[in-house]
């Protein structure tokens, strides 16, 4: 795969996490997301119409859509944002992000046919370790009281991300052809309808309209939904997964990065290292 791909995929997919940490301040998470699927399917939508986009042509293509969709926005960006607003230290579920390369390693063979070699292995391990050594000074400065407390959404945020491979995987099996454009809006609208529900019933559905909501829904819908998804929709049917999942890697970095940009947070001498080194590993998981 080019570089250049899968640099613009990381990039924009890492600033979910600067997203969410400026939307939860002005809204609850789900009704915030219920937003964002409504507009990223209804901008798609006019789109795929203006430019003659071809819909899929059977009742189980449209099945597989929005199964994928569901697994891979309503699910993984519903638990992980939930999770992180009742409690889960945003560093605490960027390291539990790491879930998703590792798992999708070890199910790539049974679940999509691909073998990893071992000099993928070794790039795994070295991206993991990498990731710990960037996320170690945040995690030494949490007490167990604190983990203790967050034992219920530390599930859904794994859950979240187990939803996220399941839907790589899904995406991959079911979805191999198709106009991404179409795809995409039933992604969303399969999304929007299974969030509706639980926004329902677990949020007051509070969305304060400022600048600070208006720029995160916008960035939300246009740059993390819509061109970053297509990135990754583009990534899974141009490789193997397990290559595409090693990216996953590179988002926690990339957010610390953005965090010293946006809030003033100090990258220490070992987070550096760590970013090195995962980089590292990324570049020897991916390499055919």
């Amino acid at each position: 795969m080019s570089f250049v791909i899968p640099a613009v995929f990381v990039l924009l997919w890492s600033t979910g996490w600067i997203v969410a940490r400026f939307a939860a301040n002005d809204a609850d998470v789900l009704t915030f997301l219920l937003l964002r699927y409504a507009g990223a399917a209804s901008v798609l939508a006019i789109y795929a119409a203006l430019s003659g986009a071809q819909w899929p042509k059977t009742r189980a293509d449209w099945g597989h859509a929005m199964i994928s969709g569901v697994l891979l926005h309503a699910f993984y960006l519903g638990g992980v944002w939930w999770a992180i607003s009742h409690g889960v230290p945003a560093s605490i579920s960027a390291l539990l992000a790491a879930l998703q390369p590792i798992l999708t390693a070890i199910l790539a063979p049974w679940l999509a046919g691909e073998r990893i070699r071992p000099l993928q292995w070794i790039g795994i391990g070295l991206g993991f370790s990498g990731l710990v050594l960037v996320l170690a000074p945040k995690l030494s400065s949490l007490d167990s009281a604190s983990l203790s407390a967050a034992i219920l959404p530390l599930g859904i945020n794994v859950c979240g991300m187990i939803s996220l491979t399941l839907g790589t995987f899904y995406q991959k099996r079911y979805v191999r052809s198709g106009d991404l454009r179409t795809v995409s809006v039933l992604q969303f609208v399969s999304s929007l309808l299974v969030t509706l529900p639980l926004a329902f019933a677990f949020e007051d559905m509070r969305v304060g309209f400022s600048l600070n909501t208006a720029l995160s829904l916008v960035w939300s819908i246009g740059a993390i939904s819509i061109v970053s998804m297509a990135l990754l929709l583009q990534l899974i049917r141009r490789g193997e997964v397990a290559r595409s999942a090693q990216l996953i890697y590179l988002v926690p970095a990339a957010a610390a990065i953005q965090a010293v940009i946006f809030f003033g947070e100090q990258l220490e001498p070992m987070q550096i290292a760590g970013m090195i080194v995962t980089s590292l590993g990324v570049a020897l998981a991916v390499r055919r």
